[in-house]
């Protein structure tokens, strides 16, 4: 941070040295035209006369006019070699800044709640982090400085035209306080138009992303039509807010010019009056022709700078809402203690929005190397009882203890390193199945690899891959089945070594051979690890410890396997109808082969 305000300071200094050799240059055209070529009293400083003297005087001067030329040049030099030096220290301080907003904003996302990125667009964060990030980006590295470039020549070059002349100094200035307004009317206006195009652009990034990652979808239902016809909605949207964007960007500029023409011309003409009549000289006429273009170029750059003061402005807002937004809660006094297994949920209720409950007065006790199944409807509250017990969400009434100690008093991180989660929607990252399966631990070598795989069932598959374990999944392992993509995911949270494994419907993926397959292994390998089981197949529930039955936010039924298909209820239910599809199934089998 000190090393960018050293560059940006480093950069309005030469910047302004920049400015001050511009500004000199047309007062060695004055002197040259009114002193040195015309016969007008010498009005410079003792030392540039006495160099003067040196140099042999106006008469030598007069004869070598082309020294005149080499000071011009070489002002011109030390203009560039400055503009140079502004340029790259405001360009390296701008990156470095973008850079760094850019590793805050990243890292702040990592350490937001779970539910925030839930309920989050991704296109719309995507848009916050690189576009909106440039567009600071650009504003620092190219107008940020120009306002000290334009203030410092504003009050320099009206400093001096005020030495020169009062009159032409107050007939150069007459429009410039009309043009100064206009441009902090237009600033309100753009800025207004920016967000809508930003947001617009957000929208447009929004569909792009989701129609990407939904490609299998959108193919798999034919929606290309309707895909294309959305997409097109929201870039005619956005194409039409850019245009108002663009249309006032041109009555600006056109407005602008018009104010700065009328402006020039009043001081040619009032200029070359009173040059004819001897109340100007001909030199201070075009110092103050050269000088008014100097004058009015940062008034009128002060509208883009306003523009794109404003285009940031609105940027740094849209970044400072994520970074307003509350991380998850840390605290260094954190439990990090062995987590065992032994968990206990004490009259646990939860909701997402303070009004609708999830979860009402959930209890129960599982002891350390149990398996419990949970079975209930869409919407009963499954998923949310595990993700408490992740930490992926903060229960308000209740108490869950893991090991006696108290979920919310145990450190997050090292909670989610004992708990191991595995979803019903796998994701993988576009890399190879051993990165992928290796992702939870990253020293994990190549046999702890291979055995979470033989584990998760899919050790035999990767070895029939080319590449085996070195295959390259693609983007959410696209080039994997389903039931591929989920089993690797088990293996992922299998290597890490969890004394708490839960499956949250993340067997669905798999055939039930598969799903037995699994659960066994699970048994004989890990047959200390507590175990939560989220499914609707009664083959995969009828094995576990005991079995919790969900229905609107409540465990309406509890028991063994047996107990429960001998009790009227949900699960009886779904035992009955899923028992005559299995027998329905094989009288069919049976048919098939007798006929073959």
């Amino acid at each position: 941070m000190q090393g960018n305000i050293l560059l940006y300071s480093g950069a309005v200094v030469a910047i302004c040295l920049a400015t001050f050799f511009s500004i000199i240059s047309p007062l060695v055209l004055k002197f040259t035209i009114d002193s040195i070529i015309g016969s007008h009293p010498m009005e410079i400083p003792v030392w540039i006369e006495n160099i003067i003297k040196y140099l042999g005087g106006r008469e030598s001067l007069l004869a070598n006019l082309w020294l005149v030329g080499l000071v011009l040049v070489g002002l011109t030099l030390l203009r560039g070699v400055f503009l140079f030096l502004k340029g790259k220290w405001s360009a390296d301080a701008a990156e470095s800044t973008a850079q760094n907003i850019r590793e805050k904003l990243y890292d702040h996302l990592q350490h937001l709640p779970y539910d925030y990125h839930v309920k989050s667009k991704t296109g719309d964060l995507i848009q916050r982090c690189s576009s909106d990030v440039d567009m600071i980006r650009k504003f620092l590295a190219i107008q940020f400085v120009e306002i000290g470039r334009s203030v410092f020549m504003l009050i320099f070059t009206a400093y001096i035209m005020f030495t020169l002349s009062v009159k032409m100094t107050l007939i150069a200035m007459a429009i410039i306080p009309l043009i100064f307004i206009f441009a902090v009317v237009f600033f309100l206006k753009i800025k207004q138009v920016f967000k809508l195009s930003d947001e617009a652009e957000a929208e447009m990034s929004t569909v792009l992303q989701e129609n990407l990652t939904g490609v299998r979808v959108v193919r798999a239902f034919a929606r290309q039509k309707f895909e294309i016809e959305k997409f097109e909605k929201k870039n005619s949207n956005y194409r039409d807010i850019t245009y108002k964007l663009i249309r006032l960007l041109a009555a600006y500029w056109a407005i602008s010019d018009l104010f700065c023409m009328a402006q020039i011309g009043a001081v040619l003409i009032v200029g070359s009056y009173f040059a004819a009549n001897n109340l100007l000289t001909l030199g201070t006429l075009v110092v103050f022709i050269t000088y008014e273009g100097m004058l009015l170029w940062p008034v009128r750059q002060m509208g883009r700078i306003l523009a794109d003061m404003g285009k940031a402005f609105v940027s740094l807002e849209r970044i400072q809402e994520i970074l307003d937004e509350t991380p998850e809660k840390t605290s260094t006094d954190k439990i990090k203690a062995k987590i065992t297994g032994d968990i206990i949920f004490k009259n646990v209720s939860f909701s997402y929005d303070n009004e609708n409950p999830v979860l009402n007065d959930i209890s129960f006790t599982v002891q350390a190397g149990q398996t419990v199944a949970i079975l209930g409807a869409t919407g009963s509250g499954k998923s949310s009882l595990v993700h408490l017990l992740a930490g992926l969400y903060d229960y308000r009434k209740g108490s869950i203890t893991i090991g006696g100690h108290e979920v919310k008093e145990i450190d997050k991180k090292w909670l989610r390193r004992n708990v191991g989660l595995i979803l019903q929607e796998p994701f993988l990252f576009a890399k190879t199945i051993k990165e992928n399966i290796s992702l939870a631990k990253k020293e994990a070598d190549e046999a702890e690899v291979f055995e979470s795989a033989r584990t998760a069932a899919i050790h035999d598959v990767i070895l029939e891959f080319d590449n085996g374990y070195q295959t390259f999944v693609g983007e959410k392992g696209v080039s994997l089945s389903g039931g591929q993509k989920q089993r690797i995911a088990i293996a992922r949270t299998l290597i890490n070594d969890c004394p708490i494994l839960i499956f949250d419907d993340s067997l669905s993926a798999v055939d039930t051979e598969t799903d037995a397959t699994i659960r066994q292994q699970l048994k004989t390998i890990k047959s200390e690890t507590t175990t939560f089981i989220i499914s609707h197949r009664i083959n995969t529930l009828a094995e576990a410890d005991f079995i919790l039955v969900m229905e609107n936010g409540k465990i309406v039924q509890k028991g063994k396997h047996q107990q429960l298909i001998e009790e009227p209820g949900m699960y009886k239910r779904v035992w009955e109808a899923q028992s005559m599809l299995y027998a329905e199934m094989n009288d069919k089998r049976g048919i098939n082969n007798a006929k073959i």
